[in-house]
């Protein structure tokens, strides 16, 4: 829940978490600092991380109240750390962290961890996020270290030169070996998306990996970037994606999705592929399905 609240006259010059405490019903002083620490709180629609700002009468305050237990710092091990070279990085991106920052927060996601990351190294370049991962799945994502390098990587997004190959674990088996889903997704409902008459054009190629008698494991390969393109055309071929109740899938510690390779071109034209290997879970699950798997 987003709250708006503007200062009145008798707070100007306060501090933000106080004055954040007073405006704010059942917000205290340390979750109104929780919250600006956390990212989650603007002043005139700019980000503040500083509890003991001042602001003044008719300043704009935003804040923004996550679910209790949903924020959780972000530490990434080195392996984490995909790939590297002038112009970019790779990083693997664990399911239940977001991509880039909400109105609830910045600090605890993966944009922060990149800004950080590159400060580390000396840099004052900012994460620039040029293409997203939902907060479910895990895999590889690419975050360009410069505006020259992230205008040619978004570039090769938008033109559809990035080869990307996802795994997902699905409730049932398919009825064959390779099929390709062309249906256009369109949104339905709050944050949610189906196969729709009028809808933008969609385009997944799907290859089963390897099956059993309740799951199977897929491998995904969207020809297009539609928002939850690859759960919509599963469900839609009655192959949810275990662990994503919002399309059906049956219950499971994470969404099991995980985009495990990317390739493309850098603006010398080098080919690079980036590899990220399941977690834990997923790694289990996998290892758990019968031997006996489709010819590739």
């Amino acid at each position: 829940m987003i709250l708006r609240k503007t200062v009145e006259k008798e707070q100007n010059g306060s501090r933000l978490d106080d004055v954040i405490a007073t405006l704010c019903s059942g917000v205290s002083k340390s979750e109104a600092r929780r919250i600006i620490d956390r990212g989650g709180c603007t002043v005139n629609v700019a980000l503040v991380r500083v509890a003991s700002r001042g602001v003044k009468t008719g300043d704009v305050i935003e804040i923004g109240l996550m679910e209790t237990g949903r924020f959780q710092e972000l530490l990434l091990p080195p392996e984490a750390l995909l790939y590297e070279d002038t112009e970019l990085i790779a990083v693997n991106k664990p399911a239940g962290i977001n991509s880039q920052r909400t109105p609830y927060q910045l600090k605890g996601t993966l944009e922060y961890w990149v800004t950080e990351y590159f400060k580390s190294q000396g840099s004052n370049e900012p994460a620039r996020v040029v293409h997203r991962l939902d907060r479910g799945t895990s895999g590889t994502m690419i975050f360009p270290k410069n505006r020259p390098a992230a205008a040619w990587i978004s570039k090769q997004f938008q033109d559809g030169l990035v080869d990307k190959k996802y795994l997902a674990l699905v409730c049932g088996g398919p009825d064959q070996d390779r099929w390709t889903v062309d249906a256009p997704i369109g949104k339905i409902a709050s944050a949610r998306y189906g196969v729709v008459e009028g809808g933008k054009s969609a385009v997944t190629e799907f290859r089963t990996i390897a099956t059993s008698d309740t799951i199977s494991l897929i491998e995904a390969r969207p020809l297009t970037g539609r928002t939850h393109q690859i759960r919509v055309h599963l469900a839609s071929c009655g192959l949810p994606i275990l662990g994503d109740k919002t399309y059906g899938g049956e219950e499971a510690g994470r969404m099991l999705l995980h985009c495990s390779v990317m390739s493309f071109r850098n603006s010398k034209h080098v080919e690079i592929t980036v590899h990220a290997p399941l977690d834990g879970e997923f790694a289990e699950r996998v290892r758990e399905l019968p031997a006996r798997q489709t010819e590739s």
